[in-house]
């Protein structure tokens, strides 16, 4: 009698813990939702009082002011965007550009938005048409398949945040969970534009869907272990097209020193090609960089693709 009255005891106990553990991970999951809605929209770097179209339409005037304000810096072998001189991620050989990969350690772990072929290649096509002629060993053009717009990094080489196996799985759930909130997002080629670094950037707005700022901060929301001082500004939608490391060469102005009169005139007729070509961004990438710059340089990384979950409103 009494084994019979134990087990009819233990029996209802078991479910009961069953049921709060359910209960328990349902209201988690809820509560980590709601936060994730209602995580603030701004970031830091943002200013509250202007909108996102006010903060990136000056954030590109100003950027597009750079080249002719600081000069062509690439030619003297300056400092690229990110603190590293271009000697340190190019070398030629044997006539063609190669990219120097340097591991990095930890490795860099950089959320983006992916642009598809669909619409990264014709955007390529048009750069190597315009530039190409111009330039002969001395430009690396970002290979299409990886056209992206960085986001957020949750570690990256200037503000490390090592990060063992389990913590990195974590990052990559809770940036699924952001990805699933996310509908896609129908973006405009604002401008290109040239900086003094040799850096040819396609400047983008987002015409439907979370603007940068939004998505930003949804990220540092679920990634609160990330550097504090993050590499873009939080209002900025930008793709790397190219770097150009040498002067021009124009073959009816061949040893011409007025280099930056040319290189404005290349961007101009760029921009008459594609400015205002649209796009749709439906992914969200969380990626390990293995070699610093490796989204840009082709480099070692490991890719964790995530589709938006949320179907585009009509």
């Amino acid at each position: 009698m009494a084994t019979a009255t134990t087990s009819a005891i233990r029996a209802p106990n078991w479910r009961v813990a069953v049921l709060l553990w359910t209960i328990s991970l349902t209201i988690f999951y809820s509560l980590f939702q709601m936060g994730l809605r209602n995580s603030p929209s701004t970031s830091s770097s943002s200013d509250p009082f202007l909108t996102y179209a006010e903060q990136s339409s000056r954030l590109y005037d100003k950027m597009e002011r750079d080249l002719q304000e600081k000069g062509p810096v690439f030619l003297k072998q300056g400092e690229t965007s990110q603190s590293l001189s271009l000697s340190d991620l190019f070398k030629v050989n044997d006539g063609k550009i190669q990219p120097v990969l340097k591991v990095a350690n930890p490795p860099v772990r950089a959320n983006v938005l992916h642009l598809s072929t669909k619409y990264s290649t014709p955007v390529s096509s048009a750069v190597k048409n315009v530039f190409s002629p111009y330039f002969k060993n001395t430009i690396w053009f970002q290979d299409s398949k990886l056209y992206h717009f960085s986001m957020f990094h949750a570690s990256h080489h200037i503000v490390s945040v090592p990060a063992t196996e389990d913590e990195v799985e974590a990052e990559a759930a809770a940036v699924r969970a952001v990805a699933n909130e996310l509908c896609p997002l129908e973006i405009i080629l604002d401008r290109i534009l040239l900086t003094s670094t040799g850096v040819l950037l396609g400047c983008w707005k987002v015409k439907s869907g979370d603007d940068p700022i939004t998505i930003r901060s949804k990220l540092r929301y679920v990634l609160p272990r990330a550097p504090e001082k993050q590499l873009y500004d939080a209002a900025i939608l930008h793709t790397s097209l190219a770097r150009l490391l040498g002067p021009p060469i124009s073959p009816t102005e061949a040893g011409s020193d007025d280099h930056l009169q040319l290189l404005h005139e290349l961007v101009a007729k760029l921009n008459n090609q594609i400015r205002g070509f649209k796009a749709v961004v439906s992914e969200l990438w969380y990626v390990e960089e293995y070699d610093l710059l490796a989204l840009a340089l082709s480099g070692r990384m490991k890719v964790r693709s995530f589709p938006f979950g949320c179907s585009a409103k009509g």
